[in-house]
């Protein structure tokens, strides 16, 4: 799609449930996070988790027993930089002011990178518009040393080209059904992609793909599929015939969760920021 053409709009429709209740305030933050030792965003019974981590430092902060929703769920071993996550709270500390007190309780690897009183009606899961996913391979012969935690290895050439033209049969209105990993509870599985593209800077590979939602493993699916395009392992026939006949078969292996980053999440009225990344990135 044009990277001017799309508008954001929210499905999201206020019922009783969105009511801050009385005395308190709704505070949104947007964090990033080295998702590498945590199992993901969401709490875990067995394992520590990145909302864990930040419940935990607001309790600390407030003394209240807060529940922070997020925008998205990511997994085990992967990165976000722009997750936006809401909570209510009757504590008077300035909404700018949590992510200052907040990054002084968090281990490193958090960090809220701002924080404000969240619009009226605001909810970071289901007010989200859009999403974007950056995916990085390191493609050299040898795994690089420094920063090998947010890269997946390819010691095969990557021919970007076939790996962009592939992608480009992603973008539009599309049943994902063959994208998505067994295990999901999504009610539908169509979804639409604004952008998709792909990129080489030295031995790096990139792709970023932005859609108005993802199933479950579907932009791992995707890399892991371009990968094998690109290597010439797989056709690049084969984005379009998953999307025709839902064949997961037809579709490559899913990639690392550790090359993965959540790079932004949009809502109405971010139509700028989501043009700055709907821009192709430099060869």
């Amino acid at each position: 799609m044009d990277n001017g053409s799309v508008t954001l709009k929210s499905r999201h429709r206020r019922t009783d449930l969105d009511r801050i209740p009385e005395g308190m305030r709704r505070i949104r933050m947007q964090v990033g996070y080295d998702g590498t030792e945590y199992a993901g965003w969401q709490r875990q019974e067995n394992a520590m988790s990145v909302q864990q981590c930040v419940e935990e430092a607001l309790a600390s902060l407030t003394g209240e027993p807060i529940s922070v929703i997020g925008s998205s769920r990511t997994d085990a071993g992967v990165h976000a930089e722009g997750l936006v996550c809401h909570f209510d709270t009757g504590s008077r500390i300035p909404p700018e002011k949590f992510s200052f007190a907040l990054n002084t309780r968090l281990p490193e690897s958090i960090r809220v990178m701002e924080s404000g009183l969240a619009p009226d009606a605001f909810h970071a899961r289901y007010s989200a518009c859009a999403k974007s996913y950056r995916y990085l391979f390191y493609n050299g012969p040898h795994m690089c040393a420094i920063g090998r935690q947010y890269r997946m290895h390819v010691p095969l050439h990557m021919e970007t080209d076939r790996m962009r033209q592939a992608a480009i049969s992603l973008v539009g209105t599309h049943n994902f059904a063959a994208y998505m990993a067994a295990g999901s509870a999504a009610k539908s599985t169509v979804r639409t992609i604004y952008w998709a593209d792909v990129w080489r800077q030295g031995d790096e590979v990139g792709i970023r793909v932005i859609g108005d939602g993802f199933l479950y493993n579907m932009v791992r699916i995707i890399a892991g599929t371009l990968a094998e395009i690109g290597t010439g392992k797989r056709d690049s026939s084969c984005v379009a015939e998953a999307l025709e006949t839902g064949d997961r078969l037809k579709l490559g292996a899913t990639a690392e969760a550790r090359g993965l980053v959540l790079e932004r999440v949009f809502y109405e009225g971010d139509e700028q920021m989501l043009r700055r990344y709907m821009t192709p990135m430099c060869e």
